[in-house]
């Protein structure tokens, strides 16, 4: 029996790797995805503000109205697939963020990340459901770039995309762990669209 040397092993693993992370890069879009009925949940408004966002060095600078598209794109392709019979609007404000800047590989390889805070509006009773705002800070995905550092190999709208799209996943599990919110109420219609 032969048995592969250390360095062979390395490679074996470093391969493998590689292989599981590309089979995660290459899932179906979100919007393509089915959605699980989340109660009676359906969003009518998106609102998402970043216009008092702080930057963390260091980082790459990303402009507020670039914040506020991707999150937005990013919430209606995740929660937009929802088709409940009760209206609900969600609101969004970026706080801050620091996307990575190109590193040093294996060495320095900073991260993406953004905090944002999320509230939920019940249409029909006109308010808030949760009083007080739920904070998320967000890193970016893993990669097969992980090691690398995303500053290095994706542009600035990749990094943004990326972290927007994890925020929409991090909210619709808060939304999830809540779904009492969403309980059919007597009387309620389908929204029209």
């Amino acid at each position: 029996m032969i048995r592969p040397t250390f360095r062979q092993s390395r490679r074996l693993f470093a391969l493998a790797s590689l292989a599981i992370l590309a089979a995660c890069s290459s899932q179906t879009p979100v919007s393509q995805q089915p959605a699980e009925p989340l109660g009676e949940f359906q969003l009518v408004h998106n609102i998402v503000v970043a216009d008092e966002v702080q930057k963390v060095q260091p980082s790459r600078d990303v402009p507020a109205d670039v914040w506020e598209k991707a999150m937005k794109d990013a919430v209606d392709a995740r929660l937009g697939r929802y088709k409940g019979s009760q209206m609900y609007h969600l609101g969004i404000a970026v706080l801050g963020y620091s996307v990575a800047v190109p590193g040093v590989p294996l060495v320095l390889a900073p991260k993406s990340v953004v905090v944002v805070e999320a509230t939920v509006w019940d249409n029909a009773k006109g308010g808030k459901i949760n009083q007080e705002p739920r904070q998320f800070t967000v890193f970016e995905s893993a990669s097969p770039d992980l090691f690398i550092g995303s500053g290095i190999t994706k542009n600035k709208d990749e990094q943004v995309a990326n972290l927007a799209a994890n925020v929409a996943l991090q909210v619709e599990k808060w939304l999830r762990e809540n779904e009492e919110w969403f309980a059919k109420r007597p009387g309620t219609e389908v929204a029209a669209q």
